[in-house]
């Protein structure tokens, strides 16, 4: 036990001799802490002999360290900063730098993942996580370069991969950090210096948008210098804002319409007309020569209607533009048909059918000769349901030829013919001409004429599948028409196979759609179950949607097709002879389960894909 308790004690002075040469070689130690304790057993303080003191003394003397030439301080003495400057300047702002950098990116990120619905919520978590991190590794670790460049690893590892799957949901002229973009921000940082590199090539890609227009010859042919020829005009910059911007806005079309001031410009969108920012009037005139440039129409005519078109490249697609202009009293107006080749055509299953309707259409497009018809007014979607149409035949296994002005959208194994009215070529001279070449399958772009619709109705009754449109508002109405184009009604009775009525009603935009109660009294005069429906949907009032990215502000997106298919049965070619009236063959189609227009037009409100509102826009 004694043992035990020297050993202690003995551990206990060797501690404090320790702790006294350490904070003698700090030079703060005092002579309390240098002198070592009593042992247990020694006589008290005041018995101490002068023996003993000399050797206290000399326990603190014995310090092998050299006493620090510049004394003691607390904190860093850096650029002149007082004792007790604890902040080191050189550390502080590389890594507050970092801080407002991950602040700054993280907003970025958050707002470009929410307007592409690129699952924001994770990538916002992983941003924050990573910068925390960054933060906490960049205070922390030891040596200070190492853990800075651990900390940048840290914050820029999910921001690259959050661009990478961005990249991957956007245009390939919108896609950062390529060897393009990295290529152009380059360019521009230099050019803003006065350095220009690249060549004119690259200086051309950096004036504007990433879109290069290709011109044509008055016969339609490629024409690439007539590009060059507008690459230097005033207002070719503003022209390549105005077509890539309607082309990022999904617009049909481009209206130029003067005004004693100004040119003002509106896009047709999802059928609907919306005005954006006008110009000057004398920018606006230098734009319409670009566009009559690369057509190949005379800049020097500015009264009478012309006619031509072009094409742009943009995002690695083809766009065709077709131009038209006609003189006003405040000057020339022009009209620009945007035709995106890139569109695959669509397929019967794409143009939204209902399944009964669906089966219906598919018979009659797959029998072996006939008429079908699709009517509308302009801009319905005639052409694209008869592209469908034709998809859904093999077209290596059956000959098909498309007489089409212009031709819109180019397809495999299908010869596609374009008319050309200035020519002599129409529609009837080269219908002659195709019956000669052995079609199973024609399809007609318009019948405008009685010549086009006698040679048609002949054509489906000498056994040849015959496709076309006619403009009228609902399928009885384009029998009707076809009588009045001269038609004997025998011939037409026989050749006919079904009429296909259509409009194109907007979407609901899927993400800020808003659902309301329905009145009873409406829901009684549509014929509607009030029992089974306690909700529809409509676009949010103006003004609340505006921050939607999907729509755009606009409450609605794309179009959805609004039909009313006649099937011509026995019964019915009866009573097309005998030249019926309107009546009975109204009653004879609903006996056949016809649906009109205003009735498919429902049953999309009630699944919520279209409002009310927009259906009673389209469907009269």
């Amino acid at each position: 036990m004694m043992r035990r308790h020297e050993n202690e004690s003995k551990r206990t002075r060797w501690h404090r001799r320790m702790v006294a040469v350490v904070l003698l070689a700090l030079g703060v130690a005092n002579e309390s802490f240098a002198q070592p304790a009593p042992a247990d057993n020694a006589a008290p303080a005041a018995e101490t002999t002068p023996a003993a003191q000399p050797a206290a003394v000399a326990v603190r003397d014995v310090s092998r360290f050299p006493p620090n030439p510049d004394g003691f301080m607390r904190g860093n003495r850096a650029w002149g900063q007082p004792a007790g400057f604890y902040l080191s300047l050189w550390k502080f702002v590389p890594i507050l730098g970092l801080f407002f950098g991950w602040v700054t990116l993280g907003k970025w990120v958050n707002q470009d993942a929410s307007s592409l619905k690129v699952n924001s919520e994770f990538w916002n978590s992983a941003y924050l996580a990573g910068g925390l991190a960054s933060m906490l590794v960049g205070v922390s670790m030891s040596p200070f370069s190492l853990g800075f460049f651990l900390s940048l690893a840290l914050q820029g590892l999910p921001l690259g991969l959050y661009i990478r799957e961005r990249n991957a949901c956007v245009p390939v002229s919108a896609r950062l950090l390529t060897q393009k973009h990295i290529k152009s921000v380059v360019f521009r940082t230099l050019a803003r210096l006065g350095l220009h590199l690249g060549g004119k090539k690259m200086k051309q890609q950096m004036l504007g948008p990433d879109i290069e227009f290709i011109g044509k010859t008055s016969t339609g042919r490629r024409d690439t210098s007539r590009g060059a020829q507008v690459e230097n005009s005033r207002g070719f910059l503003a022209a390549k804002e105005l077509v890539y911007d309607a082309i990022i806005k999904r617009a049909t079309d481009i209206h130029l319409e003067p005004k004693e001031e100004e040119l003002q410009v509106r896009l047709r969108v999802d059928g609907v007309m919306y005005s954006v920012e006008p110009f000057d009037r004398a920018l606006g005139d230098n734009v319409i020569n670009i566009f009559k440039i690369l057509a190949a129409m005379d800049i020097t005519e500015k009264r009478k209607s012309l006619d031509g078109s072009f094409r742009a490249i943009t995002d690695g697609r083809e766009i065709d533009f077709r131009v038209a202009s006609q003189g006003t009293r405040d000057g020339e107006k022009m009209t620009l048909r945007i035709l995106d080749q890139s569109n695959s055509v669509s397929t019967l299953l794409d143009l939204g059918f209902r399944k009964q309707l669906e089966e219906q259409l598919k018979e009659v497009v797959h029998q072996p000769h006939g008429l079908l018809l699709v009517c509308g007014p302009t801009g319905a979607g005639k052409s694209t349901t008869l592209y469908a149409c034709l998809n859904d035949i093999d077209s290596n296994q059956q000959n098909i030829i498309t007489i089409e002005d212009p031709v819109e959208y180019k397809m495999e194994n299908v010869t596609q013919i374009e008319i050309n009215t200035k020519a002599g070529q129409t529609f009837a001279t080269s219908l002659r001409s195709v019956l000669r070449q052995d079609p199973d399958v024609v399809m007609i772009g318009e019948i405008r004429d009685g010549e086009t619709a006698n040679i048609a109705c002949q054509a489906a009754n000498t056994g040849h599948m015959v496709f076309s449109t006619v403009h009228a508002n609902d399928a009885i109405t384009a029998l009707y028409r076809m009588i009045d184009l001269g038609v004997d009604v025998s011939m037409l009775s026989s050749s006919l196979s079904a009429i296909l009525a259509q409009r194109l009603a907007r979407r609901l935009c899927q993400d800020c759609k808003e659902s309301y109660v329905p009145k009873p009294e409406f829901l009684k005069k549509a014929n509607l179950p009030a029992e089974k429906i306690d909700k529809l949907y409509r676009p949010p009032k103006e003004g609340e949607n505006a921050a939607c990215p999907t729509c755009g502000g606009m409450g609605y997106r794309g179009r959805v097709g609004v039909y009313e298919l006649l099937v011509i049965n026995d019964r019915m070619r009866d009573l097309i002879r005998e030249k019926a009236a309107l009546s009975a063959l109204k009653a004879e189609a609903r006996k056949g389960g016809m649906l009109y227009m205003q009735e498919e037009g429902l049953r999309l409100v009630v699944k919520g894909i279209t409002s009310i509102d927009e259906l009673l826009r389209v469907v009269k």
